[in-house]
């Protein structure tokens, strides 16, 4: 196995919804005995926030309210426990409703430069995995290794029904693609943190890859890297 005590490294895991971005990077932490930030789970939580709060997503309530929102993240084996003011909310963000409001949140640049500022200290003194859609291009623009994660719509509509424990039937199927394009085109023209592929990342398609493949051919990469 890579042994990092030597070097420390970024690796910065991008990509649209249900593309494996979590999973894999849980599966690489676990690995690599490294910190994983799911940096996807922050932004939910505040949207949460404002769900439970029916806080409309302005810049304005985000000013209002941006420092009554602490969010801890808990790394337990490289999985990720979520805490939105002193409460476990790691299956509540997960909800259909959550993963709808969370792009209409996100898009804020007062919101996404506390988020980075706060994602970059997570680095300072130890090696990292964070995924996300713009880590590559915003957060680490210098990361040691970039991944770009790409799936068939098909795909990744399926491995979010089965996240979301529902049926895998045509409708769903049919409505939870619709659901993830609309997702995709709001992420992708967001103005600020949008999803794109760094140029110097490296695409890694998931569509027929298990876990197991797409991590180890990502930890290989690494090694090329910093051999």
């Amino acid at each position: 196995m890579l042994d990092l005590s030597k070097n420390k490294v970024i690796i910065a895991i991008d990509g649209g919804a249900a593309s494996g971005k979590s999973s894999i990077s849980k599966n690489i932490a676990k690995k690599l005995n490294i910190l994983y930030i799911d940096t996807g789970a922050m932004y939910r939580a505040v949207a949460l926030y404002f769900l439970q709060n029916n806080l409309e997503p302005t810049e304005e309530n985000i000013l209002k309210n941006i420092d009554n929102i602490n969010i801890r993240l808990v790394n337990e084996n490289g999985d990720n426990t979520v805490y939105l003011n002193g409460v476990n909310v790691t299956d509540k963000i997960r909800e259909d409703s959550v993963s709808k409001f969370t792009p209409h949140i996100s898009q804020f640049k007062i919101l996404r430069d506390k988020m980075n500022e706060i994602q970059r200290g997570f680095a300072n003194n130890e090696s990292i995995i964070m995924d996300g859609r713009d880590i590559g291009t915003v957060v680490f623009v210098n990361a040691t290794l970039k991944i770009y994660l790409t799936a068939d719509i098909k795909v990744r509509a399926i491995r979010r029904l089965k996240d979301l424990k529902l049926d895998i039937n045509d409708k769903n199927i049919s409505e939870m693609i619709d659901s993830l394009n609309k997702r995709d085109y709001i992420d992708m023209n967001k103005e600020y943190g949008a999803l794109k592929k760094a140029d110097d990342a490296i695409v890694v398609d998931t569509s027929h890859n298990d876990i197991d493949k797409a991590v180890d051919e990502i930890i290989s990469l690494l090694k090329e890297r910093i051999k």
